[in-house]
């Protein structure tokens, strides 16, 4: 160990050591100013998501953003059940009348649309309200098919706020006219993970519409929501 840690020092007292050890500095300075800036910028959207079920306007088509039911590990998924009830909520107050569950049909065991619409059947939605998008991999290709394929530019998108925020942001950047409505968040620790993947999330999401201009991986027919 003491021979390591002295060929270390010396190596980093060279000057290629030197050069490289200020490159790697560097870099993590630059994406922690990246990171905060994308998380500022995707922040400000805050101001068009609601909490109160009572201030929300009213738009006839609501977009459930998806997730998994299921935890990895075993067990329901929180963020799952909450969207679910702030959907049922949204609709059962008037303040949607139709639903579109947006999310990823990778393989034929994991279909999040599916589980979506089954929970909201079970809440009393009528199927004929509910339509499935099963291509929404991601958040950019469910807010795009949500205007691309189910022709709409006025919308409510439903998940926690962090998602919305993201939502929002990628939908004004394409001329929609998108709210947020927020479902419960659970608790630090029980998210740590997804808010620190949120923080990346939100920094590819800039580059997804400034450097690459990414569109959905899949449009598709129209489909008529009515």
């Amino acid at each position: 160990m003491l021979f390591s840690v002295q060929t270390l020092t010396r190596f980093y007292s060279s000057r290629v050591g030197r050069i490289l050890l200020r490159t790697v500095i560097s870099s993590v300075l630059l994406l922690a100013f990246l990171l905060w800036l994308s998380n500022e910028v995707v922040s400000r959207q805050r101001v068009n998501t609601y909490d109160d079920i009572e201030s929300i306007p009213y738009n006839r088509v609501g977009v459930v953003l998806g997730t998994s039911k299921y935890l990895v590990g075993g067990g329901i998924n929180a963020y799952f059940e909450n969207r679910i009830d702030a959907t049922a909520q949204l609709y059962f107050s008037g303040k949607i009348s139709f639903i579109i569950v947006s999310g990823d049909n990778a393989t034929m065991s994991y279909n999040e649309p599916r589980q979506m619409r089954r929970e909201l059947v079970k809440r009393g939605i009528p199927t004929h309200d509910i339509y499935s998008d099963y291509a929404g991999f991601r958040t950019l290709d469910s807010i795009l098919r949500a205007h691309g394929v189910f022709g709409q530019t006025q919308f409510t998108v439903i998940s926690q706020q962090f998602q919305n925020e993201r939502a929002i942001f990628l939908a004004k950047h394409h001329d929609l006219d998108v709210i947020g409505f927020n479902a419960k968040d659970v608790d630090m620790y029980y998210g740590l993970k997804t808010q620190l993947r949120e923080l990346f999330a939100r920094l590819w999401c800039l580059f997804d519409i400034y450097i690459w201009e990414r569109k959905p991986k899949f449009m598709g027919d129209q489909i008529t929501v009515e």
